[in-house]
């Protein structure tokens, strides 16, 4: 099993190195990068590309570790057994009616081998990774409700995203293997433009390229513009049929985008963005 690269996907050669190796070596895929540079993607392609089901656990600040093993639903148990009397009580006697199967446990208790994402877990408590540790490690966890030992038929492949909101313990950043996506170069954001429009005129990839870039390198900008921000303003210019001359001036000078809302997502970035241009206008 070796990732190649996919149709919908540019993976350049250090990030097919790293699927690669955390498959050799067994370990989850550590993926950190700038918000919306494609690591959920990441995810999603490999498993399409290897022919694997994928199973994805969105973490948010609530999420507890627990929920990705199991959770014993207590309170329809006591419900049903406050009913028993209409049905015999059946459903109550078997306690598994009453477990909620987690992703881990999807995982593990699979036929066949499948691709696992546990997404954005920096979003969790400090605490969330380390209750995962022995479960990742060992592929295996107890279940103390039904008293079974869940272990895993085949070792998913599992890929884990962090947009770098908080560090994660060093004991499990020990356990996974980890790759930093940088933000593509322009000749790399051709080619991704490219997947997702093809046949776009030369002339407006180049002036829609050069002011992307000239937005994202604006110095003291609060939040960067991303790689999906930037294909859903091309989808934006698309739709609209945004004519080449809003983008460029004959003497190249920086001007402000049309539909700029797509690329700049705060007021203060707006602003400072409106006042280069201003003091371009002035220089000429």
């Amino acid at each position: 099993m070796k990732f190649t690269g996919s149709q919908q996907y540019v993976a350049t050669q250090d990030l097919m190195l790293a699927v690669n190796a955390a498959i050799t070596l067994q370990r989850p895929l550590l993926v950190k990068g700038e918000p919306g540079t494609g690591k959920t993607m990441l995810a999603e392609e490999v498993a399409q590309a290897l022919k694997l089901p994928l199973l994805q656990w969105h973490v948010k600040s609530t999420t507890k570790a627990q929920q990705g093993l199991y959770e014993y639903d207590a309170v329809s148990r006591l419900r049903d057994s406050q009913l028993a009397d209409l049905d015999g009580g059946e459903r109550v006697k078997d306690i598994h009616n009453y477990i909620v199967k987690g992703v881990l446990w999807q995982a593990f208790t699979a036929e066949e081998p499948v691709a696992l994402l546990i997404d954005e877990i920096d979003k969790a408590d400090i605490e969330f990774p380390n209750d995962l540790l022995r479960e990742l490690d060992r592929m295996e966890f107890y279940c103390y409700e039904t008293r079974e030992l869940i272990r895993a038929k085949h070792r998913p492949l599992v890929f884990i995203t962090s947009n770098n909101e908080k560090e994660l313990p060093d004991a499990f950043l020990r356990r996974c293997f980890f790759h930093y996506i940088k933000f593509p170069d322009a000749d790399t954001m051709k080619q991704i433009v490219d997947v997702h429009f093809p046949g776009l005129k030369k002339e407006l990839l180049t002036a829609a390229m050069k002011t992307f870039y000239d937005v994202r390198n604006l110095p003291g900008l609060k939040k960067k513009p991303s790689t999906s921000e930037l294909l859903d303003w091309l989808k934006l210019l698309l739709a609209e049929d945004i004519p080449l001359e809003t983008l460029q001036t004959s003497d190249n000078k920086v001007v402000v985008p049309p539909l700029v809302g797509a690329l700049l997502k705060n007021e203060q970035d707006v602003t400072l963005f409106e006042k280069l241009v201003f003091m371009n206008q002035r220089g000429r």
